[in-house]
């Protein structure tokens, strides 16, 4: 079996798995996102992976083949999490409320997440070579239906004039800040302020979004 075909039995748990091996497998991808998010995927090994999640190296391997098929499942499991409050936004609802929403999921998922934030901002760094695919395909394509959405919403008068597209960006950019850089945060604040930085990221969109 070559190593690509591995690694792509090992992207879901195999039927029949039992409880433990279940908790094996959870518990090497917990490892990976804790080293990966920390050290990158070139300062990563599969001896720091293995030690993190209380396992041998060859008791690691029988899960994932490799380095890269940790790293892309973590991808994967990643993306999935972070497209899912885009998708969910509603063409039908109020439109500075629903955009306003996403802002406030997309804050609430850099606390909850700050490790797989890490994870993907140090993956766009390094040039996105394990998702330059998705990035163009997946990404673009529900960027464009939900850019569509917003000039819809534009053009109608709902919503003050935008570039939908830079808009996105500001509120990746805005929110995922607080994950990607939190030492530089809590070393200007003394601490961690999503409280203080939710009120702030609501009035400033609020203003940017609502029809004078």
């Amino acid at each position: 079996m070559t190593e690509k075909a591995a690694a792509k039995r090992a992207e879901t748990p195999k039927r029949g798995q039992t409880r433990i091996q279940r908790q094996k497998r959870a518990a090497i991808l917990e490892a990976g996102l804790t080293v990966f998010s920390e050290a990158g995927f070139r300062g990563a090994t599969l001896d720091r992976v293995a030690a993190e999640a209380g396992l041998s190296k060859p008791n690691l391997l029988y899960y994932f083949p490799s380095k890269e098929a940790i790293y892309e499942a973590l991808l994967r499991d990643m993306l999935a999490t972070w497209l899912d409050p885009l998708r969910e936004l509603n063409p039908e609802g109020e439109p500075v409320a629903e955009l306003l929403a996403y802002v406030a999921r997309k804050l609430e998922m850099s606390r909850d997440f700050p490790r797989e934030s890490r994870l993907f901002a140090n993956e766009i760094l390094r040039g996105a070579p394990h998702m330059h695919d998705v990035l163009t395909g997946e990404l673009r394509g529900l960027v464009d239906e939900i850019a569509a959405v917003i000039d819809g919403w534009v053009a109608q008068g709902r919503i003050a004039p935008v570039d939908s597209r830079h808009l996105l960006f500001s509120i990746w950019a805005q929110t995922q800040h607080y994950a990607d850089f939190d030492v530089q945060v809590q070393a200007v604040l003394g601490g961690a302020d999503y409280e203080g930085a939710s009120r702030h990221l609501d009035t400033m969109f609020r203003r940017m979004l609502t029809p004078g």
